[in-house]
């Protein structure tokens, strides 16, 4: 069985990566840049993966497990503040975010 190639799941983990940062930059809709960030923190991961493999070391899994740790406490926190925000404002709209203050 081959194996792809290092520079195809490297590819792959840029586009993946640029569609996230393209999503973060445009929407205005709170969930989808928390959506978009989910992409980001993926195509990290995929990164980290494919430079693993490509070296046989699992130093990349393992990263990838603390990266799905991270993007689960990103999710906690995010959407904790997407409710208060959807409670006070009636809308997840980000420009709402700088008429808070606390």
């Amino acid at each position: 069985m081959e194996s792809i190639p290092v520079e195809h799941g490297l590819i792959l983990a840029a586009i993946l990566f640029s569609i996230g940062l393209i999503g973060v930059l445009t929407r205005r809709n709170i969930v989808f840049v928390l959506m978009s960030l989910e992409i980001m923190l993926n195509a990290g991961g995929l990164a980290f993966i494919v430079g693993a493999a490509r070296w046989g070391h699992a130093e990349g899994q393992i990263m990838f497990l603390m990266i799905i740790t991270l993007a689960a406490a990103e999710v906690a926190v995010g959407l904790g503040l997407i409710i208060q925000m959807f409670r006070r404002y009636k809308t997840v709209d980000i420009n709402v975010l700088s008429e808070m203050k606390g």
